[in-house]
């Protein structure tokens, strides 16, 4: 464990609170977060689509949806999404099928061959500007930027580029509690090697394509996490699974356990 990881879990905890945006209104924000990330400062998204400042598409009806909250300014830091199957037929594509199909390498994983609500898929985290603070990397989402308009101690500013990591990891532990085996996501070869670092081994299920920037399908089994998961990564997990669990009776989802 190297020594700026150390009691990672206890400083994320003590300045982020991971939330299901179980509510219409939290909903909104999450839209509100991905208007401001994803059409104002990336372009990724035409602005005139979304006249009411809320960026949303055709998947949010069937995905789960978590914000991170910055405790002591009180304001959303980021949120990810969950998009599960809904068993209908004929079958929904999912977001990786619809824009990566033809790049997948079926004889690594074949979603096809897959019980359709067995697996998942991560996608729209979305890291507000402010939360964004390290040089170079203001053009991501998911980055860290060099304008800080919310001031921070020194101790914030260490746990601040590990926000992309908590909401993986919420996400994940979505995943997890609904008792999926795995998730894609499309995401940039260079976060997939970030996210290596912390023993979260996404395996490459396909080709690299221009998808908002150089991205490809990424896949990670529930086994795989918890095969590679590095210790005070394994606690920060369970620590925002607490967060989530909170929020409803105890015993309405599963647990969050190891195969």
């Amino acid at each position: 464990m190297k020594r700026s990881e150390a009691g990672l879990s206890a400083q994320f905890r003590r300045y982020f609170e991971v939330i299901r945006a179980d509510s219409e209104e939290l909903r909104e924000a999450v839209f509100r977060i991905r208007y401001e990330v994803y059409c104002t400062e990336m372009g990724y998204e035409d602005p005139a689509r979304f006249p009411d400042g809320m960026e949303h598409d055709e998947y949010d009806r069937r995905a789960r949806h978590v914000l991170l909250r910055h405790r002591p300014s009180g304001t959303y830091a980021g949120c990810v999404r969950l998009i599960q199957d809904t068993g209908s037929e004929p079958r929904e594509l999912f977001p990786f099928e619809r824009f990566g199909g033809q790049s997948l390498r079926r004889n690594i994983i074949d979603p096809a061959r897959l019980p359709r609500n067995s697996f998942g898929e991560i996608s729209r985290l979305a890291v507000r500007g402010q939360f964004r603070r390290r040089s170079g990397e203001q053009a991501v989402p998911h980055g860290v930027a060099s304008e800080d308009p919310v001031e921070y101690s020194a101790e914030q500013r260490r746990i601040i580029p590990h926000i992309a990591l908590g909401l993986y990891l919420a996400a994940a532990a979505m995943g997890l509690l609904q008792g999926l085996s795995g998730v894609f996501v499309m995401m940039e070869p260079r976060l997939a090697r970030h996210m290596r670092r912390y023993g979260i081994v996404f395996r490459q299920a396909g080709e690299i394509v221009e998808y908002h920037g150089q991205r490809g399908p990424f896949y990670i089994s529930r086994r795989a996490l918890f095969e590679h998961l590095r210790p005070e990564i394994r606690e920060l997990l369970d620590a925002i699974t607490e967060d989530l669990e909170g929020r409803h009776p105890a015993g309405s989802e599963r647990s969050c356990n190891a195969p």
